[in-house]
């Protein structure tokens, strides 16, 4: 914090990926454009050396380790959890554009820890979906081409999104809105957010 405002102070800290800047409920961080030095990994390799018992100087949750503790409940069913997965493959990147089961689907699109984290996940949002997953932070790239692609070339009926809230969950998000916008349909979409203790949020 600067001035009673969070600055980014180390510009060798940032690896670039943005998705802080749409996380933020009131937009009030933004870009600066100008000269910054080069990304430093071995300045960042040392930082990580020396603090290695430290919150990162960001904060973000989504690098905040904690144990979760839950009661064990005494009426656990016994009945084996079907799955609802209606299709193959559920990575975004490899999904084929124009696959039939595209065809008037509700598309789900989800970050990966949110089947993690939520336990009903394949009955409360998989069922009756065609499901695509991915990660903004650890995948390549972007996702805004490749879902405009399947959203334009396919008869999508809705869009149902599902991310963390983490911030950098965010980006999974902006891809779907982007990709939305860029096809020129109007499609009902809706976002559900889970919490990292595993409760839908919003």
């Amino acid at each position: 914090m600067v001035n009673g405002k969070a600055r980014l102070t180390r510009e060798d800290y940032c690896d670039g990926l943005g998705d802080c800047l749409p996380a933020c409920p009131v937009d009030a961080i933004s870009f600066e454009e100008r000269e910054a030095p080069a990304y430093n990994e071995a300045a960042v390799l040392e930082a990580k050396k020396s603090k290695i018992s430290a919150p990162l100087p960001c904060g973000c949750p989504g690098t905040a380790s904690k144990a979760i503790n839950r009661e064990n409940t005494a009426n656990v069913t016994t009945e084996a959890v079907t799955s609802k997965l209606s299709q193959w493959p559920v990575q975004i990147k490899l999904a084929p554009v124009n696959a039939p089961y595209f065809n008037n689907a509700n598309l789900l699109i989800a970050a990966d820890c949110t089947a993690y984290a939520y336990g009903n996940f394949h009955n409360d949002f998989i069922r009756n979906h065609i499901t695509l997953i991915g990660c903004p932070k650890l995948d390549e790239g972007d996702y805004t081409d490749k879902l405009t692609s399947i959203i334009e070339n396919n008869n999508i009926k809705s869009v149902t999104v599902v991310r963390m809230e983490v911030p950098c969950c965010s980006g999974i998000e902006n891809a779907v809105k982007r990709a939305l916008q860029a096809s020129g349909k109007f499609i009902p979409w809706r976002v559900v957010v889970i919490s990292t203790n595993g409760t839908i949020t919003e």
